[in-house]
């Protein structure tokens, strides 16, 4: 029975900007200021990462309208690729929506430290390095206490409604128009006696290798378009209301992180931007007291506990669903016969964020993992458009979504994690070896499984 069309223009625009502004952007402009070296590249490469997302967004769209899924990409990669790509990269998705967590709870440690330790007054104590080495321990203890809370609590069988999630995604934008407002209320911004090197003197490789290590962050905070994969069956008029809500949705939120970044820029000043780690909690003191800053901190740490709450509920399900396709061990589909709590994915899921966490132990560190294995993913996800569309071309003209300007739009997404992905290789060689370990390793699990389970030589 096919669901109903109910989704119009205005849901999935919020659907869209609900899913796209998370924590990344109150760290993320840290990272894309130390590489940008002027404001000007700096301001430029949020225009363009949300020109990427459109993109890739409408090349989703199309995806999920031609090809309804549930339970992950997994029926999508078989259907477009081969079952062993399709588990490989369903299974690097999985790790990378683990470091995900593992970042975006090593955030709510950053700001939740600005709580007892607020940044403001004990600026010098934090910058000596046996101070910062402490806090970072602190703040890694804070992140894997948070996973190991809500793994705790989704034994239990509890988790958030979805009125609470809704709330603190109404609180999270709240605070994104409160910092945004600071630009009316602060003084002349902080300077700094380190200069910045401008962007024209940099050679082109240079220049080039700068921007990728900005798209980088830009990427990571951008992201969550992608879920609009699952929406293509639910949507009233898909033909204008997925581009026309797509298109909305993304202006809407380059519209909002261009101006929380001008209100960083013109209370932080530029220089000082890119040593500013919990910039949301500083900016506030800056302009509202060191109670701002604090009070701040705790509800960016509320929203990041959302999150981590989240991903623990919907990754196991979707190793559930890998479970019951045959296609992982009956492990994963085991549910607790009183609560019904899938443990054994649970379990696995929680451990390999908290093992990502203590392998990586910074923010940055995890960042670079995480992209790069969505370079994986977003790459073959996105290029099984051009297969996709082959084989369902009976379904062109029948009112699904198929968007203009093909195939201009996937070519251009696909190209720019391509150059995501080289960027990492030639900046953080080692962690892309481990990333393209880790999808050989999971190729090669693929078969060994198939080979216990059937004895075949080939799938």
């Amino acid at each position: 029975m096919n669901p109903e069309k109910q989704l119009n223009v205005f849901d999935l625009t919020i659907i869209i900007v609900s899913l796209v502004i998370g924590m990344g952007i109150f760290r993320t402009p840290v990272n894309v200021a130390k590489a940008a070296g002027s404001e000007t590249l700096f301001f430029a490469a949020w225009i363009v990462g949300g020109g990427i997302a459109i993109c890739g967004a409408l090349t989703y769209a199309e995806i999920g309208s031609r090809m309804p899924v549930t339970g992950g990409y997994y029926k999508i990669f078989a259907y477009a690729y081969h079952p062993s790509v399709a588990f490989a990269v369903n299974c690097i998705i999985l790790v990378s929506n683990a470091a995900s967590l593992g970042a975006v709870a090593l955030i709510g440690g950053e700001y939740i430290t600005g709580v007892f330790i607020p940044s403001s007054l004990n600026a010098g104590w934090i910058a000596d390095p046996v101070h910062a080495h402490y806090i970072e321990i602190i703040q890694i203890i804070i992140a894997i206490s948070a996973i190991i809370l809500f793994y705790a609590v989704n034994l239990l069988g509890l988790k958030m409604s979805a009125r609470t999630q809704n709330v603190l995604t109404v609180v999270k934008i709240l605070m994104v128009l409160l910092l945004i407002s600071s630009v009316f209320f602060a003084d002349k911004p902080l300077l700094s006696a380190i200069p910045v090197a401008p962007a024209g003197r940099m050679g082109f490789m240079k220049s080039v290798k700068a921007f990728g290590i900005i798209l980088v962050a830009v990427c990571f905070t951008y992201g969550g378009y992608q879920q609009t994969i699952n929406f293509g069956e639910e949507v009233a008029i898909p033909k204008k209301t997925i581009p026309t809500a797509i298109f909305s949705g993304i202006m809407i939120i380059v519209l909002l992180y261009l101006l929380i970044n001008f209100a960083y820029v013109k209370v932080l000043g530029f220089n000082q931007l890119e040593f500013s780690k919990n910039i949301a909690a500083t900016l506030a003191s800056k302009v509202f007291g060191v109670n701002a800053e604090r009070i701040l901190s705790i509800l960016l740490f509320l929203s990041v506990l959302a999150y981590v709450n989240v991903l623990l509920m919907s990754n196991p399900r979707v190793m559930a669903a890998m479970s019951e396709d045959k296609i992982l061990p009956p492990l994963f589909r085991k549910r607790n016969p009183r609560t019904q709590v899938l443990t054994g994915s649970l379990t696995v899921f929680s451990a390999i964020c908290i093992l990502i966490i203590f392998w990586a132990k910074e923010f940055d560190t995890i960042l670079s993992f995480t992209i790069f294995l969505d370079s994986f993913g977003m790459a073959f996800s996105a290029g099984s458009i051009f297969i996709i569309r082959k084989k369902t071309f009976y379904l062109n003209g029948s009112g699904i979504y198929m968007m203009k300007y093909y195939p201009a739009l996937p070519v251009i997404f696909i190209a720019a994690y391509i150059f995501v992905g080289i960027t990492i290789v030639v900046t953080s060689t080692k962690i892309s070896l481990i990333g393209m370990g880790i999808l050989a390793m999971f190729i090669l699990i693929y078969y060994l499984l198939y080979f216990f389970k059937s004895g075949k030589k080939h799938p």
